[in-house]
């Protein structure tokens, strides 16, 4: 039985050591070529593993989604040289062996890739410097939305229409991006406000003030400062300037709804009317009016 085995075991190992090619002075086995996939598949899920245990164990110790989402890419990358480096050493390749290829397989990239490069720096950029993070409110291009995830490609908004947008990580770094929430959620909105000529305007001040710090979200400090803007066509200009902490455009405008509704409802309780366009036209001269043909008497 055992020398069955042992031939059994010779045969196999027989036909895993023959050759079956050369490359760069480099013989390959059939048992070289059949071990480099399964360790190849079994690098890769294991990476993708632990990749996904170690995110999981640092998200519930309570850590920065961004230094989380970083430490992952960070250690996909070591993985893979490792998994390559190992691959080589399998094959008996030496990594000199690729010198003069890289460089050719490196202009080549360069040359037809520029745009896949330029957006894999500048995920790694965004990454580090954290000029955008998970979470922030951005502003591309007139769209709105937040920023879901990072990639080393691009990065996927969802804005606020509930669209998903996959933004190019390049276009980011070099173009203009308003960012809401980089620092903090402080912004500052107002309410502009007509009232009819005639109204008290010290009354009409002292109102949208009342309105404005009446509402729990909007902050003490800074004070809310309402402007006598201007002496318009129609009406009386006021306009209060306000903050706020909101993360989204969204906040802002159920706020603003909020004050207008309630400028609404005192000025009504004061008898202030909220002006609208009129016109008075003035005519020179007399006038005079004259039957048509049908109303002249027989």
């Amino acid at each position: 039985m055992l020398d069955t085995i042992a031939n059994l075991w010779n045969k196999l190992k027989s036909i895993a050591d023959t050759e079956v090619f050369t490359l760069f002075d480099v013989s390959f086995s059939v048992g070289e070529l059949l071990i480099v996939p399964l360790v190849v598949l079994v690098g890769l899920w294991a990476t993708k593993a632990l990749a996904k245990t170690l995110a999981s164990k640092l998200t519930s110790r309570g850590a920065n989604p961004n230094s989380v989402l970083l430490i992952r890419r960070v250690f996909y990358v070591v993985a893979i040289i490792l998994l390559v480096i190992t691959t080589l050493d399998i094959l008996n390749i030496p990594i000199t062996a690729f010198a003069f290829l890289s460089g050719a397989v490196a202009i080549g990239v360069g040359f037809g890739a520029q745009n896949i490069i330029n957006n894999f720096i500048s995920g790694w950029i965004l990454m580090w410097e954290k000029p955008i993070k998970i979470g922030d409110f951005l502003e591309v291009d007139g769209a709105r939305g937040k920023v879901e995830t990072i990639n080393t490609r691009s990065t996927r908004i969802r804005r606020v229409d509930g669209v998903h947008m996959l933004i190019p990580n390049s276009k980011l770094l070099e173009n203009t991006v308003i960012n809401w929430t980089l620092i903090d959620t402080l912004t500052r909105t107002s309410v502009r406000v007509g009232v009819a000529y005639g109204s008290p305007c010290r009354k009409v001040s002292e109102l949208i003030e009342q309105a404005t710090n009446e509402h729990e979200q909007i902050l003490g400090i800074p004070k809310p400062v309402v402007i006598f803007d201007d002496f318009g066509d129609n009406s009386l200009a006021f306009e209060v300037y306000f903050w706020v902490n909101a993360t989204v455009e969204r906040d802002l405008r159920i706020i603003r709804s909020d004050i207008r509704f309630r400028i609404d409802e005192l000025f009504a309780q004061n008898h202030i009317v909220i002006a609208f366009p009129q016109r008075d036209v003035h005519i020179d001269g007399a006038i005079r009016l004259e039957r048509s043909q049908a109303q002249k008497p027989q």
